[in-house]
């Protein structure tokens, strides 16, 4: 009886590593989407707005989804602080800060890090051309990131069950 409730909770724990898996992998092209949402929201409230940069970062935050939200009120705190950092400071700061709790990878971090460094040093109308070309990036990576869904969210999900199954028969 003990081996068979063991074996169960080996199944169903396998079984839930798979689908968190999956589901990041799954969560990824819509969380590059609400960024893409935020970035684009931002260039608007810059380009037409006529907003300067830490308002701009204020007003996006409070209308998009999380986890962009958090990233952009991340920045806007740290540059409230009246620490010492510069723009490009808070703003690498915040996207490192944040990034563990997204499901999104390694080039969307380095297109918003790069974005960063642009942002707040120059006019206007550059500010609004680094931000299309940050969401031009964005959307290449989002499609890469479908593309993986579909090609890892079902073998995430099988491979944990599998895993389990064989972990389960060896110990039996």
């Amino acid at each position: 009886m003990v081996k068979l409730i063991g074996a169960a909770l080996i199944l169903f724990a396998g079984a839930m590593i798979g689908w968190l898996q999956a589901a990041r992998y799954a969560a990824r092209p819509n969380q590059i989407r609400q960024l893409i949402h935020a970035l684009q929201r931002l260039e608007t409230e810059i380009g037409y707005g006529f907003t300067p940069l830490p308002e701009a970062i204020a007003r996006c935050a409070a209308h998009v989804p999380e986890p962009a939200a958090s990233l952009l009120r991340a920045v806007n705190g740290r540059l409230a602080g009246g620490g010492e950092l510069t723009f490009r400071e808070s703003w690498e700061a915040a996207v490192v800060d944040a990034w563990p709790h997204t499901a999104m990878r390694q080039p969307e971090q380095t297109a918003l890090i790069r974005l960063g460094h642009n942002l707040g040093i120059s006019d206007r109308e550059d500010q609004m051309k680094h931000l299309k070309l940050a969401v031009q990036q964005l959307h290449f990576e989002e499609d890469a990131a479908r593309l993986d869904g579909v090609r890892y969210v079902k073998m995430w999900r099988s491979l944990g069950v599998l895993t389990a199954a064989l972990i389960v028969i060896l110990i039996l």
